[in-house]
């Protein structure tokens, strides 16, 4: 093991820049990862954009990136609940790199057999979409539709969904060539936003009651279409500003129905939580990717020397589901 490893170092210029950079060291409580590869976010272009030195932007360098699947190498003191050779995955900063250090209590079990270029597509879709089922006290039996399904994190939500058996599930795109993609992943009722209107479609799909649990990853005027299209009782959970983060609602809608809403943001600046929502996985939604019932949609995987290939792709707007890197070779 080298002192140095490859990493995308953002906060030079409009591109990542590859980068011979020092390998980390696991301090106390962390573990050291031998990354064999890591998926793109949303956020990872407005971050680079934002670090741009050359047009306006902060100028401190970092290595990007959000999400990573490899190998235990090393641990640091303190830590007992992984081994060397624990194959991992997880959601961390700094993932685009040949290592990650990592909080041993942020890290995910890697299931036997699961390639790290579908498993490193997981880890931030599995905890927010869960934790946002937890907050809004999901169980069983319940309906839910879900704003943006068609993207990478709602297509992991459509999956667990369904898998936590829930018992119908609404998903909306906004073109109608989605169609088939939502229905493969278990949407049970396809909304196409810009032929049908939000809350009418589902509230027709459900007999005029509306859903249990609504799962925004939109926001804007769909955050405000998505209240009337809830049951009485039922719970609104905000994840996602595609559209932006301003809403206009009507307070009728939500306290007629007697709804409660919730927002939800799942980053690490609050370390126990972070470590219960990914504990929370363990029981159930671990065993469920084990049984390949929740699987990533991968739009295409490219070597890490090809990193260029995959920001012209996230800047094109036409990936479908998530851009993986591999830092091995072929």
């Amino acid at each position: 093991m080298t002192d140095t490893m490859r990493a995308l170092v953002s906060g030079i210029g409009p591109d990542w820049v590859l980068r011979e950079v020092p390998r980390p060291q696991p301090k106390p409580g962390q573990i050291l990862i031998r990354n064999l590869a890591a998926a793109t976010n949303n956020a990872d272009l407005p971050m680079l954009a934002a670090a741009d030195p050359t047009h306006g932007g902060h100028g401190n360098e970092f290595i990007a990136g959000f999400e990573y699947a490899g190998d235990v190498v090393a641990l640091g003191d303190g830590v007992h609940s992984w081994r060397i050779g624990d194959q991992v995955m997880g959601s961390i900063p700094s993932s685009f790199a040949d290592y990650v250090v990592a909080d041993q209590r942020f890290v995910l079990p890697r299931p036997d057999g699961l390639d790290p270029a579908v498993a490193c597509a997981l880890p931030t879709g599995l905890l927010t979409e869960h934790g946002a089922l937890a907050v809004a006290g999901f169980t069983a039996g319940q309906s839910m539709l879900i704003t943006g399904a068609s993207t990478g994190i709602g297509l992991i939500g459509v999956q667990l969904a369904k898998a936590l058996g829930a018992s119908h599930v609404i998903g909306t795109t906004r073109t109608a060539a989605k169609r088939e993609l939502l229905a493969e992943a278990g949407v049970d009722t396809v909304i196409v936003t810009d032929e049908q209107d939000l809350t009418e479609a589902t509230l027709d799909a459900t007999d005029r009651q509306g859903v249990d649990v609504v799962l925004d990853h939109i926001a804007g005027p769909t955050f405000a279409h998505c209240l009337p299209a809830t049951k009485v009782d039922g719970h609104v959970v905000n994840i996602g500003r595609l559209a932006g983060p301003a809403a206009t609602i009507d307070l009728d809608a939500l306290s007629y129905r007697h709804l409660t809403v919730h927002g939800v943001s799942f980053g690490f600046t609050r370390d126990q939580e972070m470590a219960d929502v990914i504990a929370a996985l363990l029981p159930e939604v671990i065993p469920a990717v084990a049984r390949g019932q929740i699987r990533p949609v991968i739009d295409r995987t490219v070597d890490l020397a090809e990193f260029r290939q995959a920001a012209d792709r996230l800047r094109s707007g036409e990936a479908v589901g998530k851009i993986v890197i591999r830092m091995t070779d072929g």
